[in-house]
Parts: C-alpha cells; structure tokens; sequence
C-alpha cells in the first residue's frame, strides 16, 4: 500500500465524523486548529471536506450505478474514500487521475482496496459520466447540485426552474473572502494595499480578495474581521450615526453589532441582545479586538422586550433567526435538514419583529433581515407585520445596484453574495 497524502489522510478522518453527525465547519476548523498541515496541505484539506460533503448525493449516486454492495452496507472507510476518490476525479481538474485513485484505494485499507480500485477504474473507462436525470425535472437539479428532492421543488415553487438551478450552481462557486475593515485602525485604502484586495462594489468599507494571506494576521490585530457583503450592506441601510441609541435585537455572533458600531463612529449607546447567553462572549472579545467600546450585550429573548426601553431607540435591527437557505454555499449542513423544520419559523420570526418594533422611537428605523431566501420567511413576515403594526411604513432606500422601495432580496448568483432579505421600515 502507497503513502497518503497528510491532507488526504485528514479529510478521510474528518469525513467519517461528519457522516455520523458531526458539523462540516466544526469538524474543519477543529482539525486545522490540531493537525499539523502546510499551507498547500490545509487548502487541499479544506476543499476535499466541504467538496465531498457538499456534492455527496451527487457522489453517491455515482457509487449506487457501479456496486453491487448496497451503499448501506460498504465498509465507512471504503465508503469516505471512494467519495474522496470519485470527487477528486469529478470536480477537481489539478489532481491527476491516478493519484484520486491510487491514494484513495491506499485509504480504503487492504481489505476494501481491490473493491475502490475496481469502482474508481470502471467510472473512468466510462469517461467519469455522472449518472444524471433528464435535464429540466426536480430529479435532475436534486442529483446534479446534491440538493434534497422536496428543498429542490421549494426553490422551483418561490423562483422557477431555470433560477433554481442559477441558485445552486451558485452555491459551488469558488468565494470571493469579504473583510469588514476597521476603520477606526486603518482606512480601507490601506487595507486593500497590505492584501492586493478589491473595494467592494456594494457597500463602503468592504473589501474583497481570493487570497487568505494575511488575513488571519490583520483579524488577530482587529484591522479587519470576515463579513459577507449581504450582511455588511443589512448594516449600512439600517443607517446607524455617531450619538446615536440603537439595539441590535438577535446579536451574536456579533458580525453585524460591530458593522453598526463602526457606522457610529464608536459613538453613541448600542445594545446586543441575544437569547444565547453562551455566545455573547463573542460579542464582548470580538469588541474588544476591534477597539469598539459602545457595545453593551445581554441575555433577551426577542419576543419579550424590557419594557423600560419601549420607544428609546433611534434604531432597531432585527436579524431574525432563520433557515439560512441563502448561505447553503458556505454552510452546507443547512441543505441535509429535514425540510419541515423551516415551517414553524415565519410565526417565530413575526413574534421577534414585533418585540423588536417596541423599541423603535416615534420617527425611529426598523431592518428586518434574515440570510434565508424562504419568500415565507422573507416579505410575508413583514407584509403581516406592516398590515397589523399602522404606525410602520416601508421606508425607500439607496443602493450600489440603485433605489429600492424597501424590501429587497439578494441573490447569490446574480448580486455574488449570500442569499439575504432587508427590509427598512420607519415609525411614523
């Protein structure tokens, strides 16, 4: 038996854990934290968990076509690695054929080797065609983009076919990295110098590169930190200035609480709420890294607001919890999620706007958001919310892409950001 690859020999690991229910994310970032990877060796790591992971309908329908061993019942170390094997040969066009093949037989073990190396070598001889539907039927988005057959019809329902299927080829896409600079540490100017990066074409302060160096260092030195575009505009309509009083009603893990804290200048009162007691550390170290000081967190339920500060906000945000079905690129675990979970969230979601909405001063602004492209979970919640709360009215704002009425839905493949919904409403 050849030598592996470390990297190979890792994600094989990795992907036997998350198989039997481990987090893709937490199972990456633990593993880079502990296992001693070079450079080149972390990228390969990384791409193979999250390629095999995200595309493992795809993959296993390639294993079902050429064995005759239920998938069920093949070995899980034969199993990882013939999904490592056939996805390498599929989707990653710089590794040689015969190393996809002659490590992931090695990582099989001797036992299931000759069965891998029989399966790699006959999709080969059949020139590595993926056994597809007819194009044009759920059947066939489902298998191609890995997507659960009943996610797959939703997202035909609220957009069409042909959308669907931009959508999901979206989610493959290789992403850009989206850093939130620190103004009050250095200027954006600067910041795109030290990285070769690009401004931003949709919100200020933003800036976007495909190279993780130096990254990590300028986040350590809280000159910038990892925030999408979606996201940083959501901040930047709520339009947050220097004296100001804003709350920030479903807080952690902090990303957008900072955003607004630097719209302010460091300036003015801002209170992270979040019914996660556990996370608001992050909030706290995360501001202290930034240098931002205006920020104070608390444990709140949304849908019970403190009474004591009802009409006291100039501004409210409220990043309600949601299905995340925007961020399944960079979160795929969101898509193997039994589909009827997202039914009970828009009455959540309607109960969080209206506890947040008490804190809004006559005159005040109130944005809705949530990074789901779920229509229900989206403007139907904000319709309800506008059809029973008088006093609020949509209020019309300016982006990169032009004027909006109010509501505006971001989408992956044609805006290049997470799916994201922002609605900017005002008290009258």
């Amino acid at each position: 038996m050849g030598k592996v690859n470390p990297a190979r020999e890792a994600a094989h690991a990795s992907l036997m854990k998350i198989k039997s229910g481990k987090y893709s994310n937490l199972e990456v970032n633990s593993t880079l934290t502990k296992a001693e990877l070079s450079g080149p060796d972390r990228g390969l790591y990384t791409a193979l968990v999250y390629g095999v992971w995200e595309r493992i309908m795809t993959l296993d329908a390639v294993i079902k076509k050429y064995s005759r061993t239920p998938l069920e019942t093949i070995d899980p170390e034969a199993l990882a690695a013939l999904r490592m094997g056939i996805y390498q040969l599929s989707f990653m066009d710089k590794i040689p054929d015969h190393a996809a093949v002659d490590e992931s037989v090695t990582l099989a073990g001797r036992r299931a080797g000759g069965f891998v190396n029989a399966l790699l070598r006959s999709f080969l001889r059949d020139e590595k065609k993926l056994p597809l539907p007819k194009e044009g039927s759920v059947e066939y988005l489902s298998l191609a983009y890995s997507v659960p057959r009943d996610l797959c019809g939703r997202f035909v329902k609220w957009f069409g076919y042909e959308t669907a299927r931009s959508i999901f080829e979206a989610f493959f896409e290789s992403e850009k990295i989206t850093l939130h600079v620190n103004t009050l540490k250095i200027s954006v100017d600067e910041a795109c110098e030290r990285l070769r990066a690009k401004k931003s074409m949709l919100v200020p302060d933003c800036i976007c590169t495909e190279s993780f160096e130096g990254i990590s260092e300028g986040i350590e030195q809280g000159l910038w930190f990892v925030q999408d575009e979606a996201s940083a505009l959501c901040a930047h309509v709520l339009g947050a200035k220097a004296g100001e009083t804003v709350i920030d009603t479903c807080a952690c893990p902090g990303g957008k609480s900072f955003a607004v804290a630097l719209n302010m200048k460091n300036e003015g009162n801002l209170r992270s709420y979040d019914i996660h007691e556990n996370k608001l550390p992050l909030i706290n170290k995360g501001a202290e890294k930034l240098g931002i000081r205006i920020i104070t967190t608390e444990k709140r339920d949304a849908r019970k607001p403190d009474e004591a500060l009802f009409e006291a906000a100039d501004r409210v945000l409220c990043d309600a919890p949601c299905s995340g079905l925007g961020v399944i690129g960079k979160k795929p675990d969101i898509k193997y999620k039994d589909i009827s979970s997202i039914d009970n969230l828009p009455a959540i979601q309607y109960d969080v706007l209206c506890g947040a909405a008490k804190y809004v001063k006559r005159g005040g602004t109130l944005v809705y958001s949530t990074c789901t492209l779920n229509p229900e979970e989206n403007f139907e919640v904000c319709k309800k919310f506008l059809e029973n709360n008088g006093e609020f009215a949509l209020e019309p704002f300016t982006w990169a892409k032009g004027e909006c009425a109010g509501s505006l839905t971001l989408m992956p493949h044609s805006d290049g950001t997470d799916g994201f919904y922002i609605c900017k409403m005002k008290r009258k």
